[in-house]
């Protein structure tokens, strides 16, 4: 053949080759997995979703695992599953937090009668990405009185000895007289200064399941986690009512914004900024096109100028203006950091509730969420399921992650 012909052949087939693998990766992708199964391994259900992707691009998803039905008050563990293969495969489950010794159970539930005793509650954990380090931070409270901190430094196969940090809560003793301390739940975020924030929320534990009334903040550590401190008050009850599960994200101009829930009507997620992430922040403002049921959501950003041709952040919770119900989770797009939300589209249209979001390197988007019910009068989830997809999904093919 002539050497000429042949590079020109050569060249179509790269040409050929790149359109359509450029074509295929823009095709609308949307699969899902469950990852926990309600009646299995020794739990009755398993709530409280979280998420992180690790700078390798390992998914590390955890969750609360619940020895029995009667709520957040039982005896919970947490677990973790990894996947290094954008959640092809994931490893079997795991408990990563081990209690030795003898714990003291919080009072205000057993004088609520909502624990039993001997049933020791681990709960509301939360991870965060370190990009300075190369690690990954973990915070989890024990009985809603105590938080601990422990580290990875191999992309969630191990942690270090967990740290007592409920220290940095008490600080809030002068201002806020907590009986009860939650971190997150969901991932808490790096901003670019390298602070780690994560939102708190804080209960006298004299009201409705111990969890009411509230008020909400947030604790920071400037220096990969060896320290922290507790950020100022946010929002307290009764404006709005009972703010509590609250999650963050930092907008392009730099400033902090958090997205609130709370028991209020109009039933609206609730948002606020501040420039730092600790200090200074807004008024309360509660957003038109948020509506929620009383439920945890989740926010992150997808893609930021100059980077990527557009500011992108996602939000996700279950979508229902009529009611309580938790059913409809459903993920939002928004172009102008958090101010509208011209984009929606259902992940579960059927029950659901907490759910938490991650973005893999290759901007395929992971909802990690609570799915079906296994009692159809009280709300407890049947798996918690990881749906994988791409912004073709979301747009309709509208818009490309470029």
């Amino acid at each position: 053949m002539n050497p000429l012909r042949r590079i020109v052949m050569c060249f179509a087939l790269v040409q050929i080759s790149f359109v359509v693998g450029t074509a295929a990766s823009e095709k609308p992708v949307m699969n899902k997995t469950d990852l926990f199964e309600a009646g299995t391994a020794g739990y009755a259900t398993y709530r409280i979703p979280g998420m992180v992707v690790t700078n390798t691009g390992t998914l590390l998803a955890y969750c609360e695992a619940r020895k029995s039905l009667q709520g957040d008050w039982g005896a919970i563990d947490i677990m973790m599953r990894r996947s290094a293969d954008g959640g092809a495969t994931w490893e079997t489950q795991r408990k990563i937090v081990n209690i030795e010794g003898k714990v003291t159970q919080n009072a205000v539930a057993l004088k609520q009668n909502l624990a039993q005793e001997g049933e020791i509650t681990i709960n509301n954990p939360v991870a965060i990405v370190d990009r300075q380090i190369d690690a990954v931070h973990f915070l989890y409270c024990v009985e809603y009185a105590r938080c601990y901190y422990m580290r990875s430094d191999d992309d969630g196969r191990t942690f270090t000895e967990a740290v007592d940090i409920t220290g940095t809560f008490e600080k809030f003793r002068d201002e806020y007289d907590w009986k009860v301390l939650a971190t997150g739940p969901g991932h808490g975020i790096q901003l670019r200064n390298g602070r780690l924030l994560v939102p708190v929320w804080l209960s006298t534990g004299t009201g409705g399941h111990a969890h009411r009334p509230s008020c909400v903040s947030v604790v920071y550590s400037d220096d990969n986690g060896r320290t922290w401190r507790r950020g100022q008050i946010v929002v307290a009850n009764p404006n709005p009512v009972n703010p509590s599960e609250t999650v963050p994200v930092q907008l392009a101009n730099g400033r902090v914004m958090l997205n609130i829930r709370h028991e209020s009507q109009p039933r609206l997620r609730g948002v606020c900024t501040s420039p730092d992430g600790a200090t200074g922040w807004s008024k309360i403002v509660y957003h038109e096109q948020l509506p929620d049921p009383v439920c945890m959501g989740s926010i992150i950003r997808l893609s930021e100028r100059p980077g990527h041709k557009k500011n992108r952040i996602l939000f996700a919770n279950p979508h229902n203006p009529d009611d309580r119900q938790r059913k409809n989770v459903t993920v939002k797009l928004s172009y102008d950091e958090g101010e509208s939300w011209p984009v929606a589209r259902p992940v579960e249209p059927g029950i659901s509730g907490y759910s938490d979001l991650a973005v893999g390197p290759d901007g395929f988007v992971y909802c990690f969420y609570e799915r079906g019910s296994v009692d159809t009068s009280h709300y407890r989830p049947a798996t918690l399921t990881v749906a994988r997809f791409n912004l073709e999904w979301l747009t309709d093919s509208r818009d490309h992650f470029e």
